[in-house]
């Protein structure tokens, strides 16, 4: 019974996990709050916008704030939204996803780049061992150690996966396969 209590934490707070939204929920997202600010989306520009976030409301929310912004005239089009995706890329290539990928060791990172190389779907230890021509037993605890700072967790038995969307997409941008530094300071330029 113990083992069943629930902490005063647990009990006072619900943490609901918000993941990818529906197509449809994460148009209504974009473009339903945008009305009373003088703002429109074309239903190219909403469409395009929603396929880059990957329905994520984070980047849903970052995505539509910098188009808005650099949008020279309403309704915001898919020109705009492909003329901003330098800038969208830059905000948390900066911060959300550096922050992440400098509290790893080289080899944590270079298991995380591994995994990216895959796809950012759950992985087992075995298929990024093959990238890192290592052994899977040599992978698994550095996956271990990836679940416990956060950077991976394990949606299933023997897979791990990022926690983080499309950190999978900024490691391949910022960081070569065969190079196992980190990935490049803000002053460098993003390929």
């Amino acid at each position: 019974m113990a083992g069943e209590a629930k902490s005063c934490s647990e009990r006072l707070f619900r943490f609901p996990s918000i993941g990818r939204l529906p197509h449809e929920q994460a148009l209504r997202a974009l473009v339903e709050p945008v009305p009373d600010l003088g703002v429109a989306f074309t239903d190219e520009a909403a469409d395009e916008t929603v396929a880059v976030t990957e329905g994520y409301p984070k980047f849903i929310q970052e995505y539509g704030r910098i188009v808005w912004d650099e949008a020279a005239d309403a309704p915001v089009s898919a020109a705009d939204v492909a003329a901003v995706r330098p800038l969208v890329a830059a905000k948390p290539d900066g911060s959300f996803f550096r922050v992440r990928a400098e509290r790893t060791t080289p080899l944590e990172l270079s298991c995380l780049r591994a995994m990216a190389e895959l796809s950012a779907e759950p992985q087992k230890a075995g298929e990024v061992a093959a990238v890192l021509k290592r052994a899977a037993a040599q992978v698994g605890p550095t996956q271990a150690r990836l679940i416990e700072k956060g950077l991976l967790n394990t949606p299933g038995y023997g897979l791990a996966a990022f926690t983080v969307p499309q950190f999978d997409k900024f490691l391949l941008r910022t960081m070569p396969l065969a190079d196992r530094a980190r990935p490049k300071r803000k002053s460098e330029p993003v390929r």
